[in-house]
């Protein structure tokens, strides 16, 4: 096919909760469907375009909607070209802003025309970006969250034999101490040898987040400290990396590569860990790795392992995919998984099939 004549003929957005085999309670909320935006970029040539985005509530599935619905009306037409979309799109929202949900909906876009560009050359996204496909190293995210020890403990051995050597843990109860003793149980459940991240998820002060960093310093055993506060207080995560030895980690939250910049140029943290859909998608992904590269540090994925698993293959720093199902429900080939590693689909573009008769199941 001539990739130079491919158009945009229609994009078609649909809503849906999949459900959670493990729903998630973190410091600051519970997570007990996964409301998803499905997005399907129909070309002129026949190929269809795919990719999701992770409306953290049902009630924003609305607004990402109508966002991506009225881009569409934007670019129908245009060629399928990625680079030339998103630079169409940045400069008609100028004035309302590329951040949160209005970045949600340009990144979908973006992520659906590179699959439609991998089906159109016949190549699996990582290759069109230049890489190889290779396993990935993962760490099981799906749950560790706010529940009682012996819940933890269970849960933790469950999620390490799902085929992983590495687990998150999520912390910020309502006091030190009880972050200690569920810390210690997890330690103790999931035993030596296996890597551990903690996540806060934006839940502390800076004052209360130097007394927890250093705790976890003094208990040892973990590979970094997520999101301990505020995402955009770049100034109290700069304190928090200088005086807590345990690595911190942040990015999830980053609303494009402009602002990995500037925690970059802060010396927010020790890691980074973008999001596709808050990133700027593939396109936004590619500017961010180059950043890490520049900065040499290492650089992690936040959920979407579908497309992070292409992405982290072709990114120089590459550190941990996160992996959640959440998506599986409403996909014909889910994520694979060996040996605590996901592999890049083989399929052309990022490869993803929904399963129509789940998607209808799911419907909002």
């Amino acid at each position: 096919m001539k990739v130079d004549k491919l158009k945009i003929r229609a994009i078609r957005a649909r809503a849906v909760a999949a459900p959670m085999k493990r729903p998630l309670h973190t410091s600051i909320a519970a997570v007990t469907v996964a409301p998803l935006v499905l997005i399907d970029l129909q070309t002129d040539g026949g190929i269809v375009g795919r990719s999701y985005l992770f409306g953290v509530s049902k009630s924003a599935l609305a607004p990402i909607l109508k966002l991506v619905e009225g881009m569409a009306e934007m670019v129908k037409g245009d060629a399928v070209a990625p680079f030339d979309l998103e630079k169409k799109l940045r400069a008609r929202h100028a004035l309302l802003g590329v951040h949160n949900i209005v970045l949600f909906a340009m990144s979908g876009i973006d992520m659906a025309a590179w699959d439609a560009l991998g089906q159109a050359l016949g190549q699996p996204l990582v290759r069109l970006l230049g890489g190889t496909p290779r396993p990935i190293p993962a760490y099981n995210s799906k749950g560790l969250g706010i529940m009682e020890r012996r819940k933890l403990e269970k849960e933790a051995r469950e999620l390490l034999d799902e085929g992983f050597s590495a687990v998150k843990l999520r912390l910020g109860r309502a006091s030190a101490r009880e972050d200690l003793e569920a810390l210690r149980a997890v330690k103790k459940a999931i035993g030596a040898g296996v890597t551990l991240m903690v996540d806060f998820n934006q839940g502390l002060t800076v004052a209360e987040a130097l007394k927890r960093g250093r705790m976890i310093d003094e208990e040892g055993g973990v590979s970094w400290i997520e999101e301990p506060v505020r995402a955009d207080d770049f100034a109290g995560c700069s304190r928090l990396a200088r005086e807590i030895a345990t690595p911190i980690q942040i990015g999830e939250n980053f609303m494009g590569p402009e602002q990995m910049q500037q925690a970059l140029a802060a010396r927010a943290c020790d890691y980074v860990m973008p999001d596709a859909q808050r990133i700027g998608g593939v396109t936004g992904w590619m500017r961010a790795a180059a950043l890490a590269q520049g900065a040499e540090m290492e650089m992690s994925s936040h959920l979407f392992p579908e497309v992070s698993a292409h992405l982290l293959a072709v990114t120089p720093t590459c550190h941990w995919l996160e992996f959640v199902d959440w998506a599986e429900p409403v996909l014909e080939q889910p994520a694979r998984v060996s040996a605590g590693h996901v592999l890049p689909g083989e399929r052309p573009g990022i490869g993803m099939r929904w399963d129509e008769k789940a998607v209808k199941r799911y419907a909002l």
